[in-house]
């Protein structure tokens, strides 16, 4: 009898917390009878919430009660929208898509003007709604893997955006609105679609790392030459033929490099005229002085 009692008590409990319809098999999982809340983590700095793997196919209502949050990581499951309520969570800082089946994202994505870091990467975007740009603290945006071919103008907006990952899309140039990103020290458009570089490229003066491996490109800017704060200029696996007589002016590239992670200029896997794989083999040096020697004789 007892343990009848114990058991519609626990049942009426349950009940309060849950303060309605039966939820999912899978929120019940996540919650086990606890209150959406007790999922939260308070670190020094920032309220962490993290549902990675999950399995999740639809993010979880009680999500949406959660305002506190300010890192929210779901990424990683087979999330194939972000409702509305999203903007809701106006104090996050950090948000992790990665790694899910969206094919767009809520307009009120807009609305989180304390978000600093971004990833959405390996999903299924096509294009990122304007009202992105109105997230002006963000630093960090991630959205490469998808199938992106352009980008909204008012992305020119994100003044304060430092790291911009746009690999493996299907960009064809460069968008422009890029070119007003003035704070951007990394940019990757590596495995995209790309015929050339614009000259409009000097004006990223702070970018110090620049791949765009991977692409159709057949010649280098001679803007590109102006960038000065490069450590790391990544164009394998292109159609480049020949090089830009003032390279030799990106003086904080300390090697040829070989390996994807070094600093220094990745320059491999391109159909090079002669004598420039020849020269390449001496090291970045030689190539700096044989480009300096090319320029004063002509």
């Amino acid at each position: 009898m007892g343990t009848e009692h114990s058991k519609d008590e626990g049942r009426r409990r349950m009940g309060f917390l849950r303060k309605g319809p039966k939820l999912p098999a899978w929120e019940d999982a996540l919650l086990s009878g606890k209150e959406p809340k007790s999922l939260l983590k308070r670190g020094l700095r920032y309220v962490s919430l993290s549902l990675i793997m999950k399995g999740m196919t639809s993010t979880p209502d009680f999500l949406w009660g959660l305002p506190e949050v300010q890192k929210l990581n779901l990424s990683r499951n087979q999330l194939m929208v972000i409702p509305p309520a999203l903007g809701k969570l106006d104090r996050l800082v950090v948000l992790n898509l990665g790694g899910n089946c969206l094919k767009s994202l809520p307009k009120e994505i807009g609305l989180l003007r304390n978000l600093k870091v971004l990833f959405l990467n390996m999903n299924c975007l096509s294009e990122v709604p304007a009202e992105l740009s109105l997230c002006r603290k963000l630093e960090v945006l991630s959205l490469s893997h998808n199938c992106i071919s352009q980008l909204p103008l008012s992305f020119a907006d994100l003044t304060g955006l430092r790291k911009l990952n746009l690999s493996n899309n299907r960009f064809r140039q460069i968008p422009l609105c890029i070119f007003a990103l003035r704070s951007l020290d990394f940019l990757h458009l590596g495995s995209n679609r790309l015929e050339n570089i614009a000259e409009s490229i000097q004006y990223l003066a702070n970018l110090q790392i620049f791949i765009v491996e991977n692409n159709n490109i057949r010649t280098l800017p001679r803007s590109l030459c102006f960038l000065t704060t490069l450590e790391l200029l990544n164009v394998d696996y292109n159609t480049i033929q020949t090089l830009p007589d003032d390279l030799y002016l990106l003086r904080r590239l300390p090697r040829i490099a070989w390996n994807p992670m070094d600093k220094g200029l990745h320059i491999a896997h391109n159909p090079l005229n002669r004598p420039l794989p020849e020269v390449i083999e001496g090291g970045l040096d030689v190539l700096f002085s044989y480009l300096r020697e090319r320029k004063e004789h002509h």
